[in-house]
């Protein structure tokens, strides 16, 4: 039965059971006295009350379809109302989880686009960082050491100090064109782009550790860079938000072919701050690759950022190593 034909005869009972109260023995004085004003009371809250359980029953459907709408969440892709109810709510809900699969996979392949830009963009910028800055701080450094070695001694000392601080300001712009364009990464593979950024991360204040499994699975140059910038991006909220010492990085395999990157902090936690730009990317650049990502608590405070890289995008790496 429709949920037209269902409301239609719920209030038809009402109506019904109404006018057989009127047609009845029951009469009604000029002016109406007591007992019969408690009649006609008692019979209305009775006809309400039941007008209103039917018409919560009959509903009931459409404010668990509402709830699940209102949970959506295309960042975590997956979740489906459930289908049941009348005819016209099971069409309604069906509809609605074909629209959120077309959505997630709209979102899915926007997000691609824009990562790859942007990845495009950050290759530019650290290869002008690297041919233009650079080689000008270069020559800058040359010209310094020649004008300090000539000279007089009160002036070649200031110069030496202009010298030094250009070149760590030289040493900053490649740091920066290191993290924009992960090289390392595509000339000796995650295992040494992992190892890279432990030790750039590491500092007086931030002692950072990798532990690398020994039977990691091969994966495509997609998934290292999802990988690699998830690892980036955790290491970065840990050294500049979480008030961390300590940080573990973990590389393994899993039993079922599956790899997991693992970043675990000692600092203050998440707690119940709003995920921000930098999470919100994780889970994008998770989305690309079809990988889980969990954020959350570590066993002794701190925080553990979880990525699970599916068998299936491993398999498809194995398979074009073969090739090769």
């Amino acid at each position: 039965m429709s949920l037209y034909w269902r409301i239609f005869l719920l209030n038809a009972a009402v109506l019904v059971t109404a006018v057989l109260l009127l047609l009845g023995p029951v009469t009604v004085s000029t002016p109406v006295l007591f007992g019969e004003a408690v009649v006609l009371l008692a019979g209305l809250a009775a006809m309400l009350i039941a007008n209103a359980a039917l018409l919560r029953i009959g509903l009931a459907p459409l404010g668990r379809l509402t709830r699940a709408m209102s949970a959506v969440d295309l960042l975590r892709p997956g979740g489906r109302a459930r289908v049941e109810g009348p005819a016209e709510v099971v069409e309604l809900t069906t509809s609605f989880n074909a629209m959120l699969g077309r959505l997630e996979a709209e979102r899915a392949g926007s997000s691609a686009r824009a990562l790859s830009a942007q990845e495009a963009e950050r290759r530019r910028i650290a290869q002008e960082l690297h041919d233009e800055v650079g080689q000008t701080l270069t020559a800058v450094l040359l010209q310094l050491k020649h004008a300090a070695d000539r000279a007089p001694a009160p002036l070649r000392e200031e110069l030496r100090q202009v010298q030094e601080t250009t070149r760590t300001s030289l040493d900053e712009i490649r740091r920066i064109a290191r993290r924009l364009r992960p090289g390392v990464l595509e000339e000796l593979g995650l295992h040494s782009a992992v190892r890279a950024l432990t030790a750039e991360f590491t500092s007086g204040s931030l002692t950072v550790r990798h532990v690398i499994g020994p039977q990691v699975p091969p994966l495509d140059e997609a998934a290292e860079l999802v990988v690699y910038r998830v690892a980036q991006e955790a290491l970065t909220n840990a050294a500049r938000h979480a008030g961390a010492s300590e940080v573990e990085v973990r590389l393994a395999g899993r039993p079922d072919g599956a790899v997991q990157l693992l970043v675990r902090d000692n600092g203050r936690g998440i707690g119940a701050a709003g995920e921000g730009a930098g999470i919100q990317g994780m889970r994008e650049r998770a989305l690309l690759i079809g990988a889980a990502l969990a954020i959350g608590s570590g066993p002794r405070g701190g925080t553990d950022v979880r990525l699970d890289v599916p068998a299936v995008t491993t398999a498809a790496a194995a398979t074009t190593e073969e090739n090769r």
